[in-house]
C-alpha cells in the first residue's frame, strides 16, 4: 500500500466519511462499515480529494485525453482533480461534465467544459449499482469518444446479485478498467495496524461472506 493510500484512509476516518458500527445497506446486508461521500463538504476536503485522485492517476499511470465527471457528484471531483494535476504534477488536462437536462439556449447541449474526444477517464465517488458510470458511457459514446478507464474512491470488493461486483460487471461488459484510490483489502490491512481487533474481525467476517474473492 502506498503512502497516499494510507493518508487517504486516515483522512476519511478523521472527517467521518468512513464510519464503523452496524449499518443496513440498500442490499439489506448488515455492514460493519459505511462510506458516506456526502461528508466531503468543505473546500479543504475537496482540495485534498483532488490530491488523492491525482496521486492515484500518477501511481496507476493512467493516460487519457479528457477527465469526465458525471453530474452531480462527479462535477466537483473532476474539477478538483484537474486542479491537483496542474498544481502538483504540472499536467494541464482538459475536463468536462454533463448537465442532467440539456441546455436549450446559448451554446446548448448537455456537456460543459472540454469537448469529449479521444480517450476519456471518468471520475466518480463510489460505485454501488453503476448507474452514473452507465449514463456516462452512453454520453461519451454518443459524442464519438471512448471510455478508457474510470477512477473511484473506494472499491468494496463486494459481490452484487451475481458472483461479480458492480465494478467487475461494468469492466467485463464495456471492456474498461475501473481503478480505485483504495479497496477493502487496503482498509483491512490499515486497520490491523492500530485499530480494535474486534472491529477488524467483524470486517473480515463480512468480507468472507460477500467478497468477490471468496
Amino acid at each position: 500500500m502506498e503512502q497516499y493510500q494510507k493518508d487517504f484512509i486516515s483522512f476519511i476516518i478523521d472527517i467521518g466519511a468512513l464510519k464503523f458500527g452496524e449499518f443496513t445497506l440498500k442490499s439489506g446486508r448488515i455492514s460493519p462499515y459505511f462510506f458516506n461521500a456526502g461528508a466531503f463538504n468543505t473546500g479543504e476536503h475537496i482540495a485534498k480529494l483532488g490530491d488523492f485522485y491525482a496521486n492515484a492517476i500518477q501511481s496507476y499511470k493512467l493516460d487519457f485525453d479528457v477527465l469526465f465527471g458525471p453530474a452531480y457528484k462527479g462535477i466537483p471531483l473532476a474539477t478538483s482533480v484537474a486542479i491537483a494535476l496542474n498544481n502538483t504534477f504540472n499536467k494541464n488536462v482538459a475536463y468536462s461534465f454533463n448537465r442532467k437536462e440539456a441546455k436549450k439556449h446559448g451554446e446548448g447541449g448537455n456537456i460543459v467544459g472540454a469537448e469529449l474526444k479521444g480517450d476519456i477517464l471518468i471520475i466518480d465517488d463510489v460505485i454501488t449499482a453503476g448507474t452514473a458510470i452507465l449514463e456516462s458511457i452512453d454520453i461519451i459514446n454518443n459524442n464519438n469518444a471512448k471510455v478508457k478507464n474510470a477512477l473511484v474512491m473506494l472499491d468494496r470488493q463486494e459481490r452484487g446479485r451475481s458472483k461479480e461486483s458492480a465494478i467487475q460487471e461494468l469492466e467485463n461488459k464495456f471492456n474498461i478498467k475501473i481503478f480505485s484510490i483504495i479497496n477493502l483489502s487496503h482498509l483491512i490491512n490499515y486497520l490491523k495496524q492500530d485499530f480494535d481487533k474486534d472491529l477488524v474481525k467483524r470486517i473480515e467476517a463480512y468480507n468472507k461472506l460477500y467478497s468477490i474473492n471468496q
